[in-house]
């Protein structure tokens, strides 16, 4: 008999992540509470942008659609990965209230006659999930944290083939089992980091500043070596080849953007303050980037007469995805074009689209051949 594993919330990330698991051998119960979509899966009629979904849903014999949480009582499922959206606050922290209404929907359910395990894929504020701990231990379930480190263009192969898995570990128990399941599909020679769930909060912000702070570093050497007439990409090569520092985000571009890199720079920062400890090193990185993204701005000015086409090979904020939340280049190409810039966008239909809602007569665009999955 198949051991069965719950996932709640099968959008980009936790579609991946189940037909990760239903590939090498699970029976894995998606819980999804959008009728039309979780219709689309049961159908196998959703067509996904995300490199490699559409062929393993097809083929996916035991994954099963649901949208009530009750099943994982009724079906006996121990083991359930949380992957709902935790979206930003305007103040900088996470909103927890799907988290919230799924354990909630949990307590409602009453006790369960057997303890099951709850693993925390979304990112959360340091802290919340010892919170979660203790509102949920009184109902037979533990609480562990544990993030996914992926790339939108690339989720099912950076989930097969991580650098780490991070195991934020109610319990030793619990952490073993966790590390057992991450191990039948992980192909890579991956560290399996496990310590107690803040400090894996903690380490899960901290991974992603420490990554907005080098390419701001990388860009801000870039301007100042633009200013002063000498050559970035020699610098900042000779600077890689110090296998202290490494080449991996060293490179001269736009700025950080996206769905992960600026919220989770902003969060740490937030979070330090509250535990009175101001950490000046994400302040300061939101500030290199906003000097970056000005520098990038008045270069373009300088360098290029109204008569000219600027011409944006790709707005969205990574290469081979249709992802433009927080795009530095979207922002530098709306930029300019209010600044009576004639800018040409070239990128996915997907991506043209969202862009024309947004910035309608702004610009003209151009379907760029869309790269094969």
């Amino acid at each position: 008999m198949k051991q069965k594993i719950a996932v709640v919330g099968v959008g980009k990330l936790g579609l991946c992540f189940a037909l990760n698991l239903e590939k090498v051998g699970f029976e894995v119960w998606g819980i999804e509470c959008k009728t039309n979509y979780s219709n689309q899966l049961k159908q196998k009629d959703f067509e996904s942008d995300e490199p490699f979904v559409n062929e393993m849903l097809c083929a996916a014999t035991s994954l099963v659609i649901e949208d009530d949480i009750a099943c994982v009582q009724k079906e006996n499922i121990k083991d359930i990965f949380l992957m709902v959206a935790t979206p930003s606050l305007p103040d900088g922290g996470y909103d927890h209230s799907q988290i919230e209404r799924v354990t909630d929907r949990l307590i409602a359910l009453g006790k369960s006659d057997n303890v099951r395990n709850i693993y925390v894929g979304c990112t959360t504020m340091p802290g919340y999930c010892a919170q979660l701990s203790n509102k949920l231990g009184a109902y037979g379930y533990t609480v562990s944290y544990n993030p996914e480190f992926i790339a939108q263009g690339s989720i099912i192969r950076d989930q097969q083939f991580p650098d780490q898995v991070l195991i934020g570990e109610f319990s030793q128990e619990v952490g073993d089992r966790l590390e057992s399941i991450y191990r039948s599909f992980v192909k890579s020679n991956a560290a399996f980091c496990r310590m107690d769930p803040l400090s894996a909060e903690i380490t899960k912000l901290a991974t992603n500043c420490f990554l907005t702070t080098k390419i701001s570093f990388a860009n801000s050497i870039g301007d100042l070596a633009k200013t002063a007439g000498a050559d970035v990409d020699s610098i900042l090569k000779a600077i890689g080849a110090d296998s202290r520092i490494g080449s991996k985000y060293l490179n001269y571009g736009f700025g950080f953007g996206g769905p992960c890199f600026p919220r989770d720079n902003r969060a740490l920062g937030k979070y330090a303050n509250s535990v009175g400890y101001p950490l000046r090193i994400s302040e300061a990185t939101d500030m290199v980037n906003e000097e970056h993204f000005q520098f990038q701005f008045q270069h373009y000015l300088e360098n290029t007469s109204s008569a000219e086409l600027v011409v944006f090979d790709g707005v969205a904020y990574k290469a081979g995805t249709t992802q433009i939340t927080e795009s530095q280049q979207l922002r530098l190409a709306v930029a300019l074009a209010k600044a009576g810039r004639k800018v040409v966008i070239k990128d996915s239909a997907g991506v043209i689209d969202q862009v024309s809602k947004l910035h309608p007569e702004l610009f003209k665009f151009e379907t760029a051949v869309e790269a094969a999955g």
